[in-house]
């Protein structure tokens, strides 16, 4: 008789279950911790949390194996060897604090502006900012400027929000959907569920991208744009929209300065500046009692065309006057920008009709009263169910700010925005256009905390961080002529600035998450030898490193102070609305992380280590009158007893004495405990007639404000077209007593147009194009985020290495076949790697997997590990500088606007070469690992002490 296998169909997987929010990427989903014997077993989805609503992909499960990774960081580390050797010795935390307090003692004396601190996707920004501020120095960033920093920046000075965390499709509602640049490796969850409700309905999806793989694999259209031209794209739909007659002109004069008039005086100080009474209020025409008027005002006939008399004699034309004007010039016709796109005229049309038709022809109407914020009450909600989203593909351009404008235009003439069916605003915005936040730093003294934060949003030349010799004050050289909208700063030109000197030498590079030696620098090669450059008398150019990471990465080898920080699962975090929340376009939300098990190892959770130092350091927001910790239980002290302002604090749920109300109140004792209560989240549902328009609902910004997300309920208004950005021109052509250096005015006045433009990639018209004819892109894959999954276990079994994709075509004529082994060549350098051949991308364009490489031995993974002998990062092919003027100076490789590095304008070449050994070039030395850390395991297994035993 067969034996029936003797099969557990009901397994006790746990034994504690307890609830936290994921830190496998910038999702942020809510998850089951199942414990074991105090053991993490599984992880899976939380059905209750408003981001994920109980979905959880590869990367969230797989936190397991990133909580369990032998690279894990054991105790604090001081340096003995060369930097570079990872040479290190074990030593107490007292000894590693009073190291880190004595240095940053010294600066904060001295010079603040010689400490250079700067994070990377840390989460906890509001934190670490508040930080920098109270010690001193302007030199603060995180990693946005890598980033995202041109989608940022170019919302929040047009529409007052943007894509990327900011924002978010109606899913439930838009029936064509754009989606621009967008890889598969952030907001994964929410986006895949979006997809399928878009789908389900039968909503058209539309991808444009270089690149055919997850979204876009699955969308009903597929645009192969040649990388850098999205921009010109769009404003040839525009083009079309406006020769056609199909854009809102209700929507832009209610919610847009399409009517405010543009003061048309060539040669004078305020050209292009909006016309303005003597109040400061702009104006219109009223075109039906032909007068000057205030813009605001509520019963009006604006005029949106034409010319018209100013007091003093001289003329002024509306906004939508020199939108039309100008994008309807042949110059952005479909014919005119096909060949540099790469999509052709009739495919352009296309597009553009299929728009308009979705927009006005599919309008949704919600039967919801609802009242604006001039008090006008409305029957119903108007939606234009044309949805898009933007991501890193276009933002990390050279023109890639101005691209992210033209796509918020487009957005705006169809009447997309905060609307059914359109892009949607998340809580803490819309905010302010731009918000009121200045950067801070004009004056550093010794001991003296900022005026306020470091990173902020200029209005103008006066809003510049700059000496009074007009050089940056910044090291990074944010808020300065060469990058003056860096709102998020430039990480990525830190180090090669201090190396140089350049505008001034630090003291000491402070790091957080921040693996500047290996995917997170522009050049890999050249940033290892900056941190480990000495001068004629064998200093090291860069005196002072200090860094954190939970884990051994590249950039702990070249540290000469480490503090080990935590894993998610083992301590106390805050995802706040003065940060990164997870609200969504129904209302806020923010949620805490809880310790699902104490650590294992000596190591302190970052965030309370940086209060520990405040407290040392004297620093004002962290100690008493007495000098005793303003918070001596650590991070979740602060989190329950900072106030931003008045009431106002990193959580926003259960505020009060007992809990009792939410956004503002005073500090709630037990406000953690409420939330782990509620699974570790709070969320508030707005009412139906506050969803929508959020920027000119009554209700919302009268909410809004009273949470603290704005200063006033006023309405936020639509900037189609940007004063700050003509203010920046202006100077650049004379006007006004801070101008930018004679090198650099024309580019000033080239870039700070204030409607959106479209020019070529500077590095892309600065290189022999026939020399590299081909462009070269990284994504990040769906499987892994920045660099931290590629050491897991679990990821590393589905992608354990990366190959340089090739488009078949492509790849014929070069006479190249799948499996070649190559060299690319850029004007920088040269790697040697195996290429991968494929249909699903633009044929100008090859481009690999990012942060997929390892260097061998980091991460302690086996010196021989796939990642580093097959893997490759084209880090190598790329400088933080542009190619040499003719005058011998090097400007940062970045967009001009904001700083923002351009990762994706790089340009090269490939040549088939001989196989050889097989391994990837450039190769570097096997790193050592570090004390404490045991060798890589040829296996790593996880489960077997939970599996029950065979009968």
């Amino acid at each position: 008789m067969r034996k029936e296998p003797d099969v557990d169909l009901s397994p006790t997987v746990s034994d504690v279950v307890k609830f936290t929010t994921c830190y496998m990427c910038a999702c942020r989903c809510g998850i089951k911790v199942h414990l074991r014997d105090g053991q993490v077993r599984h992880i899976e989805g939380n059905r209750n949390h408003p981001v994920n609503k109980g979905a959880l992909c590869g990367k969230g499960a797989a936190g397991v194996m990133q909580h369990y990774s032998p690279a894990r960081l054991r105790k604090p580390l001081k340096r003995v060897g060369e930097r570079g050797k990872s040479e290190f010795v074990e030593i107490e935390w007292d000894e590693a604090l009073a190291i880190a307090t004595e240095w940053l003692s010294a600066i904060r004396r001295s010079d603040p502006k010689k400490l250079a601190f700067f994070t990377g996707r840390d989460q906890s920004q509001s934190l670490t900012g508040w930080w920098a501020s109270e010690f001193g120095t302007p030199n603060f960033a995180a990693h946005g400027g890598f980033c995202s920093v041109n989608m940022a920046a170019a919302g929040l000075y047009t529409i007052g929000g943007s894509f990327w965390e900011f924002g978010e499709p109606d899913w439930d509602r838009a029936r064509y959907f754009m989606l621009f640049g967008v890889a598969e490796d952030h907001d994964a969850n929410p986006i895949k569920a979006g997809l399928a409700k878009l789908k389900a309905r039968g909503a058209k999806i539309v991808s444009v991208n270089p690149i055919r793989t997850g979204y876009s694999a699955i969308a009903d259209e597929w645009i192969g744009i040649r990388p850098g031209t999205d921009g010109l794209f769009v404003l040839a739909l525009i083009h079309e929209l406006l020769r056609a007659d199909k854009v809102d002109l209700d929507f832009l004069v209610r919610y847009a300065n399409a009517h405010w008039l543009v003061i048309q005086s060539p040669g004078a100080a305020d050209h292009g500046l909006f016309a303005r009474d003597a109040d400061g209020e702009p104006l219109a025409w009223d075109a039906r009692d032909k007068a000057l008027v205030k813009a605001g005002s509520v019963d009006i006939a604006p005029a949106v065309v034409g010319e018209f008399p100013l007091a003093d004699g001289r003329k002024a034309v509306p906004v939508f006057q020199l939108v039309a004007a100008r994008y309807m010039d042949a110059r952005y016709s479909p014919e005119a920008v096909e060949a540099t796109c790469g999509v052709s005229a009739d495919h352009i049309r296309r597009i553009a009709a299929e728009l308009a038709e979705a927009a006005f022809e599919q309008t949704i109407e919600l039967d919801v009263e609802w009242i604006d914020w001039a008090g006008r009450k409305h029957d119903k909600i108007v939606g234009r169910p044309v949805a898009m989203h933007a991501m890193r593909g276009v933002s990390a351009h050279s023109n890639g700010f101005h691209t992210c404008r033209a796509i918020h235009l487009l957005q705006a003439l169809l009447g997309a925005i905060d609307c059914p069916g359109g892009f949607r605003f998340k809580a803490p915005f819309p905010q302010a256009i731009p918000p009121a936040q200045k950067p801070a730093g004009k004056t550093v003294s010794p001991n003296t905390p900022l005026g306020g934060a470091p990173l902020g949003f200029p209005m103008g030349p006066e809003d510049l961080l700059l000496e009074p010799d007009g050089t940056p004050i910044r090291i990074d050289k944010a808020f300065s002529w060469e990058a003056p909208l860096a709102i998020h700063g430039m990480m990525h030109m830190v180090i090669a600035n201090a190396w140089r000197g350049d505008p001034y030498p630090i003291d000491t590079l402070f790091l957080y998450m921040a693996n500047v030696a290996w995917n997170s620098s522009m050049n890999t090669a050249r940033v290892i030898d900056m941190l480990a450059d000495k001068d004629a008398d064998g200093r090291y150019k860069i005196p002072h490193f200090i860094y954190s990471d939970a884990y051994f990465s590249e950039t702990v080898a070249y540290a000469d102070l480490v503090l080990p920080d935590t894993t998610y699962l083992e301590r106390w975090d805050c995802i706040s609305m003065l940060d990164r929340a997870i609200g969504s376009a129904d209302g806020p939300a923010d949620a805490i992380r809880q310790p699902i098990v104490p650590p294992d190892r000596d190591v302190r959770a970052f965030q309370t280590v940086l209060l520990d130092l405040g407290t040392r350091l004297g620093l004002r927001g962290m100690t008493k009158e007495d000098g005793s910790a303003k918070y001596p239980g650590g991070y979740p002290d602060y989190m329950v007893n900072h106030q931003r302002a008045p009431g106002v604090g990193p959580l926003a749920g259960w505020r009060g004495e007992i809990g009792e109300t939410y956004g503002r109140g005073a500090v709630n004792p037990k406000q953690l405990e409420a939330y782990v209560a509620n699974q570790c989240f709070w969320r508030h549902e707005l009412a139906p007639d506050q969803q929508f328009y959020k920027f000119a609902n009554q209700r919302y910004l009268e909410f809004a404000a009273e949470m603290g997300f704005v200063r006033s309920p006023a309405p936020i208004i639509i900037q189609l077209y940007s004063e700050p950005l003509q203010e920046f021109r202006l100077a650049a052509e004379g006007h006004g007593p801070i101008q930018p250096p004679d090198d650099l005015r024309q580019r000033v006045k080239a870039a700070f147009d204030p409607l959106p433009i479209w020019y070529a990639p500077l590095e892309e018209e600065r290189v022999d194009r026939s020399a590299y004819p081909l462009h070269a892109l990284t994504q990040r894959p769906m499987i892994m985020y920045h660099s931290w999954g590629s050491q897991n276990a679990w990821l590393r079994q589905i992608l354990g290495r990366n190959r340089l994709y090739v488009a078949t075509i492509t790849a014929r004529m070069l006479g190249l076949a799948d499996g070649d082994w190559v060299r690319a060549f850029s004007h920088n350098g040269a790697i040697k790697v195996q290429i991968k051949t494929m249909d699903g991308v633009n044929s100008d364009t090859v481009w690999t997997w990012n942060a997929v490489g390892k260097r061998s031995g980091a991460w302690t993974l086996a010196p021989d590990a796939p990642e580093a002998r097959k893997g490759f990062l084209l880090n190598h092919l790329i400088s933080e500088h542009l190619p040499r003027l003719a005058d011998g100076r090097r400007l940062s490789n970045s967009d001009p606007i904001t700083g923002q590095a351009a990762w994706f304008d790089l340009r090269v070449r490939i040549e088939k070469c001989e196989h050889g050994d097989e391994t990837t070039q450039p190769q570097f030395a096997t790193l050592s690992r570090p004390p404490g850390l045991e060798p890589a395991p040829a296996v790593k297994r996880r489960g077997f002490a939970f599996a029950r035993r065979v009968r």
